[in-house]
């Protein structure tokens, strides 16, 4: 039967399997990485829709031709109009999938920086990369048992090269298990950027060797695989210098030097976190493009540069601030007097910014050209929740040039056969510059875009296969999550128990000895887990795990995870029940 491939399982990868599955065609799913999600599960702040039914419900009067030239604007002089039109155009119809197919929250709508109206979604808890990239990833592996003919996922799949005949595309090699395999059928590249790319022929050193030290928010995945495939096979590339560092890198007073960084969902600045200097004071408007306030940053020099939200503010993003302040990246002070001994100041300096602030927002002047202010004033009288900031390597405008319909282009300027592109291995999506909450935007569009066209070409190319393959189409797309589907969303199956658990009994005591990286055991929900081999593994990155080792992570986990996620990929690591 007749396939695409489709090579890397973040948001991309999947939007474009569960597309092409509507569609009619079978999909091989390949990642590098023992567990899909990519880069697509850190997502912080949200995803951009424009004209959507939760903005129509809060009175927000956006349209995709606001959405449009908000977007124009940020790309600058790189803007590619056919490719923003697809972006923003498709924006509304990409947040209505994700609500009616997955079931997913997304009433939740801020402004980001850039944007003239609030249009980045998400829901009212974790991180919505997270909730969103899940949501598809356990469909689809549901899908793969369910109807194994039709969805095959395999995993520490490494592609090592694009097979190519005089038609143009038409499978790839790849390794997998110690063995060199192939695979035949049109394929789609969606492997990620280049933001990590620290490799000897590293695409970030290449195009721009002034930021290879910084520290970055990327996984170690991130090494522009797909980009360096695609040149390989005659491909033309587009943009590669534009890469995005991102002002709010959260820094780890333990280990501030750390490479990889988490990052400060903008979103925290879009409900009316201030950027101070180590005097106190605003230098720069907090909600302007991502590369202009990296530019004042680094232009003001004043460091540490923290990041500070009011009562209000925390409240409005009340689970993030939570999280932060778990994990030792954010801290909670109980007054301005407080907030001002931590940073060196007398409680008048940080009053004085507070209430100049205040004046600037009565006035709606302010002498930093913000333009979108939060309610709630600031007073000395209140809580607050700081960390310290310093830019990140976080995105890669530039990739592999494609047309609206995804195609990857060759160097002659033709669309090569069989070969498309989504996500952020893809160039000229962004321009100079991508606006925050457009990268989920851009995996979900043009992962969609995709989709269509594999499985348009596909059927073109199967000739009398055509009509019976454009029969299934009603009973697939009824199987996989339309109307009348009898498949629950993903957030609502169930899984085994884990088949250690309740075989042995722990006390707190014993777990607390296994509290380093060679042996590593936590507790979740009064199940005692040793995770020393599953830290390589973990999509968050082992520090995320280790920060817990040998104490109970549970409301931690809890915060970020579905109950399920234990039993459904890591059920070895029970080992048995905490003593009570």
């Amino acid at each position: 039967m007749a396939q695409v491939i489709v090579v890397g399982g973040g948001l991309a990868g999947l939007s474009a399997a569960h597309t092409l599955l509507e569609r009619g065609a079978n999909v091989l799913l390949l990642d590098k990485q023992p567990f899909m999600g990519g880069n697509s599960t850190k997502a912080t702040s949200g995803i951009n829709g424009a004209g959507t039914q939760p903005q129509q419900e809060l009175g927000i009067p956006d349209n995709a031709k606001i959405f449009f030239e908000d977007t124009k604007r940020s790309a600058r002089e790189l803007a590619r109009d056919d490719l923003i039109r697809v972006l923003t155009g498709r924006s509304g119809d990409a947040v209505n999938w994700l609500q009616s197919k997955f079931g997913l929250d997304l009433s939740k709508v801020a402004r980001l920086g850039g944007h003239s109206q609030p249009r980045t979604h998400r829901g009212g808890a974790q991180f919505p990369g997270m909730v969103i990239t899940y949501a598809q990833m356990e469909r689809l592996e549901d899908l793969a048992t369910e109807i194994p003919d039709r969805v095959t996922i395999k995993k520490k799949a490494r592609v090592t090269k694009l097979i190519k005949d005089e038609s143009g595309v038409i499978g790839v090699e790849y390794t997998h298990s110690g063995k060199t395999e192939t695979a035949y059928g049109p394929v789609i590249l969606a492997t990620g950027g280049y933001a990590a790319d620290f490799t000897e022929d590293s695409l970030l050193k290449k195009y721009r060797p002034e930021y290879f030290d910084l520290p970055t928010t990327n996984g170690d995945h991130c090494t522009g695989d797909g980009q360096k495939l695609a040149l390989q096979a005659g491909a033309s590339a587009i943009d590669l210098e534009k890469v995005q560092v991102h002002p709010t890198g959260l820094v780890d007073p333990n280990d501030p030097e750390a490479k990889v960084k988490f990052l400060a969902a903008e979103a925290l600045r879009g409900v009316g976190g201030l950027l101070l200097d180590n005097q106190g004071q605003r230098f720069v408007d907090e909600l302007q493009h991502r590369d202009y306030v990296t530019g004042k940053i680094w232009e003001n020099g004043k460091y540490p540069i923290r990041l500070v939200l009011n009562g209000q503010a925390s409240k409005e993003i009340e689970w993030h601030c939570k999280h932060y302040v778990g994990r030792g990246l954010m801290k909670r002070f109980e007054s301005g007097d407080a907030l001002a001994k931590e940073m060196g100041l007398s409680p008048a300096a940080l009053k004085k910014t507070f209430d100049d602030y205040n004046q600037a927002v009565r006035a709606k002047k302010d002498p930093f050209g913000k333009k979108f202010f939060s309610s709630g004033e600031w007073k000395m009288d209140d809580i607050f929740n700081v960390a310290i900031m310093t830019p990140v390597l976080h995105y890669t405008m530039g990739g592999l040039e494609i047309d609206a319909e995804s195609r990857v282009i060759d160097q002659s300027g033709k669309p090569i056969a069989g070969l498309f592109a989504s996500g952020e291995v893809a160039g000229g999506v962004h321009g100079a510059n991508r606006l925050g909450g457009s990268s989920l935007l851009g995996c979900v569009v043009f992962g969609r875009v995709s989709g269509d066209s594999a499985a348009a070409y596909l059927l073109q190319r199967a000739g009398p296969l055509a009509a019976s393959a454009a029969g299934r189409l009603g009973s697939v797309a009824g199987h996989l999550g339309g109307g009348g589907s009898s498949t629950k969303p993903a957030a609502q199956t169930s899984s085994a128990p884990a088949k250690n658990a309740g075989t042995k009994s722990f006390s707190k005591e014993e777990v607390a000895k296994h509290n380093k990286k060679s042996d590593c055991w936590v507790i979740v929900d009064n199940q005692v887990l040793d995770v020393t081999n599953f830290l390589p593994d973990h999509p968050g990155g082992e520090k995320a795990i280790l920060l817990y080792a040998g104490r109970d992570a549970t409301e931690e986990f809890n915060m970020l995870h579905d109950p399920k996620v234990i039993p459904r990929y890591a059920p070895d690591a029970v080992i048995g029940n905490l003593k009570k």
